[in-house]
């Protein structure tokens, strides 16, 4: 495992996920003091099970730690973000099952990033594959977003989209990169074999070295001159397609 900084999480969903996901990652839980312990009873549970300390401080303390956001008096502080190494995930694969990864090029936003965790976990993708460079790591914002689901489906950071690409061929996928230009739609595509979805930002898109580098290409039909889609509509739809055709 190789590790981020110290983040927060906040809010109670949020904090309560955490608790129940990734408990040997939090390092304490703090709770404004003017809220009523009966009201948070699970999360107080949670905590004690766990040896996780809850600590009541005052609105400053909370606003300290995360600033002006919708903390609803919840705030969790995590150890560290966790990511899977590649090749001690491939060692639980089984190839038979088809499975799906979704493999991000470019996507530095981490609200994008925090939705595309959160659909691929609902559609039961393997893992979300990420670089290191030009890419949001996984942080309070993306944990928000995803609505805790950031500890239910393994993140799996590696160097760069050009050795990626290599290790995922190697292991036995098929790389299946969304391209506006590309002829073939999602609708067409046979998605029951082990596959790697390579997507990109809006913004910027998969790098032309990268498209030549994949098996296939297809685009997601869209109407009324629409250019593109925000990349984590695009994720969510080619997740439930393949989600759909299994």
């Amino acid at each position: 495992m190789s590790k981020t900084e110290n983040f927060f999480i906040y809010g109670r969903n949020p904090v309560e996920e955490a608790l129940q996901n990734r408990p040997d990652e939090v390092d304490k839980v703090f709770i404004k003091n003017n809220i009523k312990p009966s009201t948070y009873q699970n999360i107080s549970e949670l905590a004690s099970d766990n040896d996780v300390p809850l600590v009541k401080v005052p609105g400053a303390k909370i606003y300290n730690l995360v600033g002006k956001v919708n903390d609803q008096g919840f705030v969790l502080q995590m150890s560290a973000a966790k990511y899977t190494n590649f090749f001690d995930w491939v060692e639980t694969l089984i190839l038979s099952n088809n499975p799906a990864v979704l493999l991000l090029h470019g996507i530095e936003d981490p609200h994008n990033f925090g939705a595309i965790l959160r659909s691929a976990a609902a559609a039961g993708i393997e893992a979300v594959i990420i670089p290191m460079q030009n890419q949001a790591p996984v942080n309070a914002t993306v944990f928000k977003t995803s609505a805790g689901t950031a500890g239910r489906i393994p993140v799996i950071r590696i160097h760069d989209i050009n050795q990626g690409l290599k290790d995922l061929k190697a292991t036995g996928f098929s790389i299946v990169g969304l391209d506006g230009s590309a002829k073939q739609t999602l609708w067409e595509t046979d998605l029951k074999r082990p596959l790697a979805f390579l997507i990109g930002s809006e913004g910027e898109g998969i790098h032309p070295s990268n498209l030549k580098r994949c098996d296939e290409l297809i685009n997601i039909p869209m109407e009324h001159d629409v250019e593109s889609l925000n990349a984590s509509v695009s994720a969510a739809l080619v997740s439930y397609e393949w989600k759909r055709q299994q």
